[in-house]
């Protein structure tokens, strides 16, 4: 997720409470919070999402939470994918029983899916989007 690596760049870093709303007609806005939560490896984690809705009720689609690993480069690593309009929610590594837990199929499926996610918030100039709501 590249762009996001560069969005959060130009909001001046990653920090507990971040909270970025990027409005980019005519695609659905796009959500980025860092929470005080870690994410499974103790790792700072993110929320990125899409809201759209459905009879009044805000709906996700879709989240990803990622954690920020600084080893080898700045670069975020999936371990949750969710989609409200299909009832669809995934954990691709987490904690269960003080135990980590990694399903490799389902993360191959979540990295596929960010990657192109990532094409497409690039081609929909989602950055150039946050910088002009800067200024």
């Amino acid at each position: 997720m590249d762009t996001i690596l560069r969005i959060l760049k130009t909001a001046g870093g990653w920090n507990h409470g971040l909270h970025l709303h990027i409005e980019n007609p005519p695609f659905m806005a796009l959500v980025i919070e860092a929470g005080d939560e870690s994410g499974p490896c103790g790792l700072p984690a993110i929320s990125v999402c899409h809201y759209g809705e459905q009879n009044g009720d805000a709906m996700l689609y879709p989240e990803m939470c990622f954690e920020l690993g600084l080893a080898g480069g700045a670069h975020l690593n999936p371990y949750y994918w969710r989609n409200d309009y299909v009832a669809v929610e995934q954990w691709s590594r987490f904690i269960q029983c003080g135990m980590y837990v990694y399903n490799s199929e389902l993360h191959d499926q979540h990295q596929k899916f960010a990657k192109l996610w990532d094409k497409n918030l690039r081609e929909q100039r989602f950055l150039e989007a946050f910088e002009r709501q800067r200024t």
